[in-house]
């Protein structure tokens, strides 16, 4: 059982800078593939940036250049520094862990950015 909590989301503007973080606990943390996904009003959850446990990085089109995911084994935490923000990354972030059939879920954090 791995429990997940967000936090770090809040209001900017654009072209503003947040970071969020996701503390893990409760299993072997460095085993997991650590996922951002967001959710926007009216819109499905998607996948925001993904970092395996091997430290392997990808992301969704819409953030490439802008968003940068990373992780601490040591410290059971993955992150997601975000830059240059825009309106159209609004949304409930939520941090995602996997391994294997294991699929577990954090409540989520609400970024707001303001135009």
């Amino acid at each position: 059982q791995v429990q997940l909590v967000e936090s770090g989301g809040g209001l900017v503007q654009a072209g503003g800078s947040l970071r969020l973080s996701c503390a893990a606990s409760g299993s072997i943390f460095s085993t997991y593939a650590m996922n951002w996904y967001r959710q926007a009003p009216g819109k499905q959850r998607e996948l925001v940036a993904r970092v395996t446990s091997g430290g392997s990085t990808n992301y969704a089109d819409s953030v490439k250049g802008r968003f940068t995911i990373s992780r601490d084994n040591a410290k059971s935490t993955v992150y997601l520094q975000m830059n240059s923000l825009k309106s159209e990354d609004t949304a409930v972030y939520y941090c995602n862990a996997q391994f294997l059939i294991a699929d577990y879920w954090g409540k989520g954090t609400l970024v707001t950015v303001s135009s």
